[in-house]
């Protein structure tokens, strides 16, 4: 029996439970045993492809030990490896084994699909970029998902930024976006860049979070997922520095949404803040108090980009 070892590390621990009881169930991944401890969860079948896409950043480590035989060499396959390494501390007292991970990746070519959980990084910059001025997209002939970054005015270097965030991990092409012009108020020629990651079915559950009938909207499960580093690109995406305080232009969403994402603000980061009307029919924005604000700058300085700093500054 050869013993093959894969690190995943910070997600949720019943995302891993339901993520060992998928595998399990699976008919294709029949051939892996687990440690004698049972994990009780309720009993799932899901799609191989689907199997390692739960993700759910949290201070939790969980490490798993299984073992797979030389029938089941298939598996590497799917994970595009020349090599195929669990390095998990055990959820069953196991010692821990330290191992290194070799990839083969195949860069700079478009992906449908994601094995394994997204980096919580990713995750926290898609979901800070989503309550801006991003936009996901379903792809009904490749079955999955594509997100667009948009940006306009001064914040240019902030989405150049954000590009080099994501083609550095390899979800979108690494040439750097074009910058186009238009004409603004008053005759002002404004720039425009906007870029897309590739497709990926590994972020459909992405969609599905945020997305009714098409209309992008604030997933009940918000907090687990606006950390320190999704609210500062949240801010840099749409922040506006206003009378000491700051404006979220939250305008896309319902006043329920904004209810929550205040309540969010509140419960993580103790910040004050006031549901504004902007005058307009169902729009809405987030003022972030003055009172606030040095509070915020210290939690956030090391993740906004030097450009970006004002917004935050008291």
């Amino acid at each position: 029996m050869i013993k093959k070892m894969i690190r995943l590390i910070g997600y949720k621990l019943e995302q891993y439970k339901l993520w060992l009881v998928a595998l399990k169930a699976s008919s294709r991944y029949s051939h892996i045993i687990f440690p004698t401890s049972n994990v009780e969860v309720p009993s799932m079948s899901l799609s191989p492809i689907f199997l390692l896409m739960f993700t759910m950043p949290l201070n939790e480590e969980l490490i798993v030990e299984i073992f797979i035989n030389n029938l089941f060499i298939d598996i590497l396959k799917i994970f595009d490896l020349d090599f195929f390494y669990l390095n998990f501390w055990s959820l069953f007292s196991l010692t821990p084994i330290i191992l290194n991970i070799p990839f083969n990746v195949k860069s700079q070519k478009p992906k449908t699909s994601i094995v394994g959980p997204l980096s919580p990084n990713i995750v926290s910059i898609i979901f800070g970029s989503l309550l801006g001025n991003a936009d996901a997209k379903q792809n009904k002939i490749d079955n999955g998902t594509r997100i667009t970054f948009f940006q306009e005015g001064i914040v240019v270097k902030y989405l150049l930024w954000l590009h080099n965030q994501l083609a550095t991990a390899g979800y979108c092409n690494s040439d750097s976006p074009k910058i186009t012009t238009k004409l603004g108020k008053h005759g002002k020629v404004v720039k425009i860049v906007r870029f897309s990651s590739w497709t990926f079915r590994g972020f459909n559950w992405i969609y599905d979070l945020w997305y009714i009938n098409d209309k992008k909207r604030v997933p009940q499960f918000i907090q687990e997922y606006l950390t320190p580093l999704a609210l500062a690109v949240w801010i840099m995406d749409n922040g506006y520095k206003s009378h000491g305080g700051l404006k979220l232009l939250t305008y896309s969403f319902s006043y329920l949404d904004c209810k929550l994402l205040a309540q969010t603000l509140h419960s993580k980061f103790k910040l004050r803040t006031i549901i504004k009307s902007i005058g307009k029919s169902n729009k809405y924005l987030i003022y972030i108090n003055k009172e606030s604000m040095p509070y915020l700058n210290n939690v956030l300085c090391k993740y906004i980009i030097p450009s970006m700093r004002y917004k935050i500054l008291p």
